[in-house]
């Protein structure tokens, strides 16, 4: 789930579901958030067990990706794209009685044009000017503007979808985040603000999104699965664009900047989640349920 989380692509909210444990994933957070205390404490139970590898995966992923990300933007660009196309098959399966209930294509379509309204306009992208998030450059605008982004990136990690890190991507702040986050790791206080406000966007983000994410998966399931994947789908447009969006701002993926190799490495990877939740329900039969 963090490497989901943490590169522009699939959420880790759409591993949890090729997984088999998004409903209780989604329960769990309303619970702690929200439950007595019983509900709270089993809740926290089954979401340390998650955290702690997530922020693990999170710190390595943030460590290695940064030194990577720029220099091979289209390599990394092509695997995100086998990411996407590779879940959204899987998402269809899983959610086929769901989505044959009601043929909801008009939500399909605005989750489509959600994600290329967002990636088309997008200031920070379209400026062609590059930034980082010292506390030097950090005015009220642009503190506003992270904030906001912290909120909507931790809604699509929650959400079996986009990755919030796609949404970082669109609105600009992929890089200055992840760059941010690692200086911070060094003990580069100049880069704790951004951090700090990004965080505070995060924690009202999820006290804010569980509750409805739980809600429109439980009352409009088939409505909320078709966004789900029009969501997916748009990013495939983010994700080619993305590269004007770097500090540096290069050209979008084409045809020759692609990579055929990472493309289907990351078409191979995400099926395999599912061959390993398989094999791990056979062998643990009280995962089954």
């Amino acid at each position: 789930m963090a490497l989901a989380d943490s590169i522009p692509g699939v959420s880790g909210g759409t591993i949890a579901f090729i997984l088999g444990f998004y409903d209780e994933f989604v329960n769990s957070l309303h619970n702690f958030i929200s439950g007595n205390k019983s509900q709270r404490i089993n809740a926290l139970r089954f979401l340390s067990k998650i955290g702690v590898g997530w922020i693990t995966g999170f710190i390595l992923s943030v460590i290695f990706i940064t030194s990577i990300f720029e220099k091979n933007i289209y390599e990394i660009s092509s695997l995100f794209l086998g990411f996407i196309i590779a879940s959204i098959p899987l998402i269809i399966k899983s959610e086929r009685r769901t989505l044959s209930e009601r043929k909801n294509i008009i939500f399909l379509l605005m989750g489509i044009v959600l994600v290329f309204t967002m990636t088309y306009f997008n200031p920070i992208s379209n400026s062609g000017n590059s930034f980082s998030i010292r506390s030097e450059n950090i005015g009220l605008i642009l503190g506003i503007y992270i904030f906001l982004s912290g909120m909507i990136a931790i809604s699509a990690m929650v959400l079996p979808g986009i990755s919030g890190s796609t949404i970082l991507l669109i609105f600009g702040l992929y890089t200055p985040i992840l760059n941010g986050i690692k200086e911070v790791l060094r003990l580069n206080l100049e880069y704790l603000p951004g951090i700090i406000i990004f965080g505070c966007g995060v924690l009202i983000g999820v006290l804010v999104t569980v509750r409805g994410v739980r809600s429109l998966l439980r009352v409009y399931r088939s409505q909320t699965i078709y966004c789900i994947i029009g969501l997916m789908i748009g990013s495939i447009y983010a994700v080619i664009m993305g590269p004007l969006s770097l500090e540096t701002p290069q050209d979008p993926m084409n045809i020759y900047s692609f990579n055929i190799v990472f493309f289907i490495f990351g078409c191979v990877l995400v099926p395999a989640l599912e061959i390993l939740k398989i094999v791990l329900k056979n062998k643990n039969p009280e995962l089954q349920s």
